[in-house]
């Protein structure tokens, strides 16, 4: 079983504390996005939970615990995005200087297997153009291009209630060319996430965000695992469990969608409670809480010794 945390909110910048509180506790209670009612307990033994991936756009609020975790016997990797964006997109996040100066300092101590760089979601406007990302991308890939194993990006996507419009064909294919020209000159492997088009003309691939091979070599096991059907047709990550909720990241990303209004954010942030099962609040006692399996995917016919490139570090 893959842990997820999270793709619905920024864990390792804003609840550090609560997720290795639930690591201890060995379990995690989770509400359905869609029905506060439905709760699913979900076990997080290390004999079940076969790696962590954090979602996040600043992870030192993590880095004290990432030490004890591993001692428990968790095995994880980041994606950490930093973007080229100003405050008038990234409302409460450290700027791009502090975000790779952070990004640097995380894979000096845990190693750059576990650091992926997302540079996402690529949106253009009058600001933001074609030319302004190539050029702060080559800035910042002369800075993180050793500390990492791949950047993944992903242009931005027309959701409901998005203020920002999707890139037209032509654009995609002019920024992939400046993009995948960049990466090479840096030797750094680029993929994209989640995307239709096909830009391997340019060196860039498609990825699996949560990527099983990463993870085999991560932990020195096979996993046995299926494409994710939960998420986007594009998206090739396999199966994992998230543990986050929607509306609780105080971030104020312009383009998020995962969050609503600052205020509900900001609200439900207040709520937390880091000795909680649930990320936000406590049971009301009209729930069913329902047990989910928790199987590993692991190959256990496998050696550790049989998969090259195995981090042993914390």
């Amino acid at each position: 079983m893959i842990i997820s945390a999270s793709r619905r909110t920024d864990i390792p910048a804003l609840y550090p504390e609560w997720f290795v509180n639930r690591l201890k506790a060995g379990e995690v209670l989770v509400p359905n996005p869609y029905n506060r009612k439905k709760v699913k307990k979900i076990f997080l033994s290390p004999e079940t939970v076969d790696c962590i991936v954090f979602w996040t756009k600043n992870p030192e609020p993590m880095l004290p615990y990432l030490k004890e975790i591993r001692e428990m016997g968790y095995e994880y990797y980041f994606q950490m995005t930093i973007t080229d964006y100003d405050e008038d997109m990234e409302l409460n996040l450290p700027g791009t200087a502090e975000s790779m100066a952070t990004f640097l300092l995380m894979s000096e101590r845990i190693g750059k297997e576990r650091m992926d760089w997302r540079f996402d979601p690529i949106i253009l406007t009058e600001k933001y153009s074609i030319s302004y990302h190539l050029e702060r991308f080559e800035m910042m890939c002369n800075w993180l291009h050793d500390a990492t194993t791949r950047c993944i990006i992903s242009f931005v996507d027309a959701y409901k209630d998005c203020p920002f419009r999707e890139l037209k064909e032509e654009e995609i294919i002019e920024l992939a060319g400046g993009l995948g020209k960049i990466a090479r000159r840096y030797r750094l492997p680029l993929f994209t996430c989640a995307e239709k088009v096909n830009l391997e003309r340019f060196g860039i691939g498609h990825s699996a965000c949560i990527d099983k091979k990463k993870i085999g070599s991560l932990t020195g096991y096979r996993l046995d695992l299926k494409k994710d059907t939960g998420q986007r047709k594009e998206c090739r990550c396999v199966q994992s469990v998230d543990i986050g909720m929607y509306h609780t990241c105080i971030h104020g990303c312009r383009y998020c969608y995962a969050s609503g209004s600052p205020e509900n954010a900001r609200n439900k942030y207040q709520q937390h409670d880091p000795d909680s099962p649930m990320l936000v609040g406590n049971l009301k006692g009209d729930e069913v809480v329902t047990e989910r399996a928790s199987v590993t995917g692991r190959d256990m016919q496998i050696s550790l010794f049989d998969l090259p490139g195995m981090y042993t570090g914390f």
